[in-house]
């Protein structure tokens, strides 16, 4: 549903309410009836006012990003979001993270690490806490071995929200394999299985483990045996594959996990099969297919970015600056 029709649907709600909260005292038939309920109701009354009004504001300020968002213009998100953050200095985490995401979408990835780069130096918090995103525009543009160090570096400083760290400690070992260093990669993938709180950490590590790592491991058994921990743990916690999809859904608009959803799919599907993993799986993933299906996606991207920007109104600057029809509040 479209912004403003959530906003409008909201604001009636809100209305009719302070027009049944205004008028019942009226109904009554004692004034001391309505008196009385005029003290229980007139606090409730000015709350409501004052959500409404709120909200209101809130929208005449977002009114122009919200727009934007609707019409999937990322070039032009792009371009408004570059104006709030480097020409006005707003570097807050939503509209950093919100810049970010609009980068890659349309393949830019130097613009992301240029981004990382000003907001790095202007509030460093901001960059902890998008860690993820700057270390997916390293891995989804091939640069594997400086992705694995972008990773390591911020899982050192210990600065990490719990779960970003669980993720961020997956995508130091990815890296780490698309880069080749598979026995790097092994090793967190083994700790990680056997460890992990989040169940799709637990189970895409188990499923690499299977899928490519263990043929060519010099500690194989060790790799099929945490492979198979993890699994039984994922199982254990999720029961059946409809809740794996659930646990998927819920992070399905993060742009690191649409990175890997087709690994993640592929996972939830090996984990609840029931197949045996006392010897490495014969379907092997090898890491010439993640590299490629990367680059895939990568190129996938690209040509959604190009499409859009021949659109006459998608990508052109002066449709931020000219057109009419979004009128800046601010």
């Amino acid at each position: 549903m479209k912004f403003k029709y959530l906003i409008i649907a909201f604001s009636i709600l809100i209305v009719f309410f302070l027009l049944i909260t205004a008028l019942l005292p009226q109904l009554l038939p004692s004034p001391v009836q309505a008196v009385d309920l005029r003290y229980v109701t007139s606090p409730l009354l000015i709350f409501m006012t004052v959500i409404l009004v709120c909200l209101g504001i809130f929208l005449l300020i977002n009114y122009r990003l919200f727009l934007l968002l609707e019409r999937e213009d990322w070039p032009a998100l792009a371009y408004y979001l570059e104006q709030k953050i480097f020409v006005k200095g707003k570097y807050n985490t939503r509209l950093v993270r919100l810049l970010a995401s609009s980068y890659m979408v349309i393949s830019d990835y130097q613009s992301v690490l240029k981004l990382e780069n000003k907001a790095s130096l202007a509030k460093k918090s901001v960059v902890e806490k998008n860690v993820l995103i700057f270390g997916a525009a390293r891995v989804i543009s091939g640069d594997y071995s400086e992705a694995a160090v972008f990773f390591k570096t911020h899982l050192d400083k210990g600065r990490l929200r719990k779960r970003d760290r669980e993720w961020v400690r997956w995508f130091y070992g990815f890296s780490w394999l698309l880069a080749g260093a598979f026995d790097k990669a092994e090793h967190e993938f083994l700790s990680v299985a056997d460890s992990c709180d989040d169940a799709l950490i637990t189970g895409i590590s188990a499923y690499f483990l299977v899928k490519n790592l263990a043929k060519s491991s010099l500690r194989q058994q060790d790799c099929l045996a945490a492979a198979e921990k993890g699994r039984s743990r994922v199982l254990g916690a999720l029961k059946r594959l409809e809740g794996w999809k659930k646990e998927v859904k819920g992070t399905e608009n993060e742009i690191h996990i649409a990175i890997i959803r087709k690994y993640i799919d592929e996972a939830g599907v090996w984990i609840f099969s029931g197949k045996d993993t006392a010897l490495p799986d014969k379907q092997q993933v090898t890491t010439k297919q993640i590299t490629a299906d990367i680059e895939k996606a990568r190129h996938t991207a690209k040509y959604k970015a190009d499409h859009e920007a021949s659109h006459p109104i998608i990508s052109d600057k002066r449709y931020i600056q000219e057109s009419s029809n979004i009128k800046d509040t601010e």
